[in-house]
């Protein structure tokens, strides 16, 4: 490690542990040639994949597009903005294991759309309007039957 003071290159670690957010290594240095201190952070680099559009453009993964779109669909209803930072956090999580290159784009929207479902109605109806881009009313009719179908058949069972 360079020192920032004098740019010797040996150093000895003093301290380590775990950064506030536990997603990286602080390291406290002390310069080996002029004898002053540094801190340092160490992080896994995460190589995300590629997102490949509908249309075949491609784009880097952005975590926070997936957030914006969630907290769009679950505006004004109970559901927390840590309930959605997790959702995100799972969804990128599942796309890292993946260990592809290029991932769909619609992977990731089938896979919000499923977390959705299972959260809340009004944001899944919200989100699901939004990318399944429903022709008319009638396929949106469609998917809001297929929900009352659900809730009714879970509530029998009940």
């Amino acid at each position: 490690m360079k020192c920032p003071f004098c740019g010797h290159l040996e150093d000895k670690v003093i301290d380590s542990r775990l950064s506030k957010e536990g997603n990286a290594i602080r390291r406290r240095r002390e310069c080996l040639g002029c004898k002053r201190r540094f801190t340092t952070y160490e992080a896994i680099e995460d190589i995300m994949p590629v997102v490949v559009k509908k249309d075949g453009g491609r784009q880097p993964f952005d975590r926070q597009k997936i957030l914006h779109g969630l907290m769009k669909a679950c505006e004004k209803r109970p559901v927390s903005k840590e309930t959605l930072e997790e959702i995100v956090d799972n969804i990128e999580r599942k796309i890292q294991e993946s260990a592809e290159k290029e991932i769909p784009s619609a992977m990731i929207g089938e896979e919000v759309i499923r977390r959705l479902q299972n959260l809340d109605d009004v944001a899944y109806v919200r989100f699901a309007s939004v990318y399944r881009q429903f022709k008319d009313i009638n396929e949106f009719m469609k998917e809001l039957k297929d929900i009352l179908d659900e809730k009714r058949t879970k509530n029998r069972k009940s």
